[in-house]
């Protein structure tokens, strides 16, 4: 590897370390009268002993999210929890990617329960506000939330206030730099290479051949876009009790500029800027009856310039960034390659964002034994976007188009209403806890499109005015091709659960609930999601009483289904409008017809998921091992699928429907070591791996599908059984023909030429077409893992987080979008052929489109070992900070994603594609960025 210049009433698993938790005092403590706090977990409408849980479920503590540069909070548990992929973007603003246990659909997404609210985006959420975040990984935790958790769930628990008045003050300011950028040709190398292709395609024949006499500049592209830029936070908080009343409250700003150069022409950069507050409060009318209420409120700005990467990474060196007689953006004559300096500057785009989130919620205790508890939340935003395109002077007279502006505002209306019953009862050694409940969501998005040519920008947001434009286009709440249908769903839910266990030894959790959702026709709207998870203390047995290596030893399994209805349906039938219409005898009428075949039976996506863990505390809960095998399984996954039988129809390579059937099976295990080797010195060390295989089982009436990014009709992915999801399909290159005597004794490949890629003859008939396409390799890593240690040393303290991924390959989507004088990259300068013996692996420079084709060439390792992050801090002496009237302050430096080791050749093998099926394709990813930062945190 080398160095890249190397409760509330929908929380279902919060760990709570001292927070008003009974202490109990266990036969086996280590001193007398020591008492344990034991460690208690929220399950889904009520809580449980961690000890008791029978579910596999990942923690996470403020502290682990806390000091980190990230706007969204999922950033930060990236390598922190085994079975729990986090793939994040470097565009500010944009929400990471969370894969638990495997990709289980292709358009579900994981959500997030926030005190309540269902969600599946939190990039409106300070991570300063959360007092811990658990990741719900198999069906017996998740069947509980039916059908909104198919895809897994994160439950969110902000912070709360008890007591005296305590204030907080948190505030860093890093420098983000682009790390890890690809080595391009200078002009000299550039103009050496082109004129070798030259003679590589002409037999020889230097006609049209370039010097530096003609071409004087040498720009560096990548240094024309990049700049480092400023990210800063600011928070402050307060929290208390007065009287009956507990409050927290919070307000905080988040200014990311982005690493895209702002300031030029019209561009704002990609920048993200967040305000937000948070009120949390809670009051005890009597010793019976509690309310509250969780309020949120965030102002979001996000500045879309127009990705220039893929432009600089082709753009040759030779032209300058402005032309030197018009003063105007040089434009590449003979070159079909805009200039990225103009593609950033000249765009202009933002999205603005205003989201209130409310759960208001009472809890009533009567007869001693039940809780009846009622919640509704409301989450409601407004989005406004706007992109402006200005004139493009710098291009040929005939490319040139007039100003355009697009604006799109939408409105989300979403509501949550909860209503639980619980009953809790204990009878001598048998413990017994029932749940009964109802729950209904509504979900409702508008949104109004309007364009128009020929406005006048002046460089402000105000003159965007879109009616002072010409051809204006409005669309309202249409199903057209600008804007989005409107839409509104419902789903209702009826839902119960009883958790059993005898002398806390032997476990039993069944739960199972109903939903009904309006996505779907009265033949299939209800779908019932039951579950069942059992545990064996086995560290309660008699047996164990006279040991002292196990201060846990528990044997768990669980079985538990779910169901998706997020899938994209097609109910309305498109036509095709005949131009010259139809003919009856002599008399000729307009015409169209239905040429789009569509499945309106579409259903629910279904997940059914198995597990087996061990879990072990051992010397007295200092070391902790987790280990558990999982086999998931995701029927009728909604996607399309080539159904050649259909004669006429023009989707018949796209045909949507409940398609596919994967499996997920793999091994997670993770260890976290914790001791305190004097009173000045503790040490903590954690570690996790996990292990998968991915596979798609079945596919509908056997077929496939050829999808993601093309060069000439030549898809690079492939859907099929028996392969992972994503899965690159093209041609295995065998080496470099080195004379034409190579080309002769080979299988007869069209234009093939010396110097050129040999492609691997796979069905052995001689003849290589597309019948010796084969598989190239998975986007889906074999394993991810991560590692870390922290130290406390007197008033100092050091973290290390690593993270990484094993086993994935990466299909390097840039390098093979060349077209006929693009730049080159180092790496292929260095390597490529240029004369017999001088490479087998990588071709002569050439415009022949033969060496495009969709190939194992460009399929690159996705391995990569990362230092995630660095902290180092330092806590005044409290005896000092009491003199300052202070109740801690902490000073600290850290570094995000200093360092990486992997062997791609591109800026980062961090990939997050937006489309799932394309997960590994690097198709112009915006990089990800080393943060420096210092900051601190002040309580009074």
């Amino acid at each position: 590897m080398k160095q890249r210049d190397l409760k509330y009433s929908c929380l279902i698993a919060v760990l709570y370390f001292g927070m008003n938790v009974n202490a109990q005092t266990t036969p086996r403590d280590t001193a007398a009268k020591e008492q344990k706090i034991e460690e208690v977990v929220l399950i889904g409408y009520g809580s449980q002993k961690k000890e008791n849980v029978t579910g596999s479920i990942g923690m996470v503590s403020a502290k682990d999210l806390a000091d980190k540069p990230n706007a969204n909070p999922i950033s930060s548990i990236q390598g922190k929890l085994s079975g729990v992929q986090v793939l994040n973007s470097g565009t500010p603003g944009t929400s990471p990617r969370v894969d638990i246990r495997g990709v289980g659909s292709l358009t579900g997404k994981t959500v997030f329960i926030v005190d309540g609210m269902i969600t599946d985006d939190i990039s409106f959420l300070n991570p300063q506000d959360i007092e811990s975040m658990s990741v719900l990984k198999d069906p017996s935790s998740l069947a509980i939330f039916g059908a909104r958790a198919a895809n897994g769930a994160v439950i969110i628990k902000t912070k709360t206030g008890k007591g005296k008045p305590v204030y907080n003050f948190s505030s860093y300011l890093g420098v983000k730099k682009i790390t890890n950028v690809p080595k391009m040709l200078n002009s000299d190398q550039y103009i050496e290479l082109y004129n070798e292709k030259l003679l590589n395609d002409n037999n020889g024949n230097s006609a049209g051949s370039i010097s530096r006499a003609q071409f004087p500049a040498d720009t560096d592209w990548f240094k024309e876009i990049f700049t480092t830029s400023i990210i800063n936070s600011n928070d402050f908080s307060a929290s208390g009790s007065l009287g009956k009343l507990n409050y927290y409250g919070s307000v905080g700003y988040l200014q990311d500029e982005g690493n895209f150069a702002a300031g030029r022409g019209y561009n704002s950069g990609t920048g993200f800027n967040r305000f937000n507050t948070k009120v949390n409060l809670s009051y005890k009318i009597t010793d019976h009856l509690t309310i509250g209420d969780n309020f949120s409120f965030s102002k979001m700005r996000t500045d879309l310039a127009k990705n220039p990467l893929l432009n600089a990474y082709n753009a040759p060196p030779t032209f300058p960034v402005m032309n030197p007689v018009s003063g105007d953006y040089q434009y590449f004559n003979g070159y079909s390659i805009p200039n990225p300096r103009a593609a950033l500057d000249l765009y202009r785009s933002q999205i603005r964002q205003e989201r209130m989130l409310n759960n208001i919620w009472g809890e009533y205790k009567f007869l001693s034994d039940f809780t009846l508890r009622v919640s509704y939340t409301t989450d409601n935003y407004n989005t406004s976007q706007y992109e402006f395109t200005p004139k493009m002077t710098s291009a040929p007279t005939s490319d040139q188009k007039p100003n355009k502006l697009i604006t799109r505002d939408s409105k989300n209306r979403n509501y949550i209403w909860d209503n639980t019953l619980s009953w809790k009862k204990s009878f001598g050694n048998h413990n017994l806890e029932v749940l009964a409940g109802y729950s209904r969501t509504r979900n409702s998005y508008s949104q109004t499109y309007l364009e128009a040519l020929n406005v006048y920008f002046d460089g402000t947001n105000e003159s965007l005015n879109i009616f002072n434009g010409t051809d204006i286009v409005k669309v309202s709440n249409a199903v057209e091709a600008y804007a989005v249908a409107p839409y509104q769903d419902r789903i209702e839910s009826m839902f119960g659960r009883i958790n059993y266990d005898y002398k806390g030894k032997y476990l039993l959790n069944g739960s199972v609930r109903r939903d009904g959702t309006s996505k779907y026709s009265s033949d299939d709207r209800h779908r019932i999601f039951p579950a069942v998870s059992a545990g064996w203390v086995i560290s309660k047995e008699e047996f164990m009483n006279n040991q002292n290596v196990f201060s846990l030893l528990k044997l768990r399994a669980s079985w538990g289904k779910l169901g998706n209805p997020d899938v994209k349906r097609a109910y309305t039938l498109l036509t095709t409008i005949f131009k010259d219409g139809a003919y009856y005898g002599n008399t000729g009428a307009p015409a169209q017809t239905i040429d789009t075949v569509i499945d309106p039976n579409i259903g629910w996506e279904t997940t059914t998921g198995r597990d087996i863990g061990l879990e072990m505390g051992l010397f007295n809960n200092k070391l902790k091992i987790d280990a558990t095998y999982f086999d998931k399984d995701t029927k009728d996954v909604v996607y399309g699928v080539v159904q050649g039988t259909v004669s006429g129809a023009s989707n018949w390579n796209n045909y949507v429907t409940n398609a596919y059937s994967f499996s997920n099976r793999g091994f997670e295990v993770s260890v976290n070591y914790d001791t305190r080797i004097n009173d000045k010195i503790k040490l903590g060390v954690y570690g996790n791996l996990t292990t998968i295989k991915n596979e798609i089982t079945s596919v509908y009436e056997g077929s496939y599908l050829n999808t993601g990014a093309s060069l000439f009709g030549n898809s690079i992915v492939r859907l099929e059984k028996g392969q992972p999801v994503g899965s690159y399909y093209g041609y295995q290159v065998a080496g470099v023909f080195q004379n034409q005597q190579e080309i002769n004794a080979w299988a007869n490949q069209n234009s093939a030429q010396v110097g050129g890629f040999k492609f691997q003859d796979m069905d052995g008939n001689g003849v290589i077409d597309s019948r010796d396409k084969t598989f190239l390799g998975s986007p889906i890593p074999k394993g991810t893992y991560g590692f870390g240690v922290n130290l406390n040393v007197y008033d100092f303290d050091l973290s290390l987080d690593f993270q990484g991924v094993f086993g994935n390959k990466i299909y390097n989507y840039n390098r093979e979008q060349r077209y006929g004088n693009e730049n080159w990259d180092l790496d292929f300068y260095n390597n490529r052929w240029h004369g017999a013996g001088t490479s087998n692996t990588y071709s002569m420079t050439t415009n022949n489109q033969e060496i495009i084709k969709p190939n194992s060439f460009f399929v690159e390792s996705g391995s990569y070992i990362r230092l995630r992050n660095v902290t180092l801090g330092y806590n005044l002496p409290k005896d000092f900070a009491k003199s300052l009237l202070l109740t801690k302050l902490r000073l600290y430096v850290s570094a995000q994603n200093p360092w990486t080791s992997f062997k791609y050749n591109g800026f980062s093998p961090e990939i997050l594609n937006t489309d799932r099926v394309q997960m590994g394709v690097d198709n112009s990813i915006y990089p990800i960025s080393a943060i420096y930062t210092i900051g601190m945190n002040l309580t009074f």
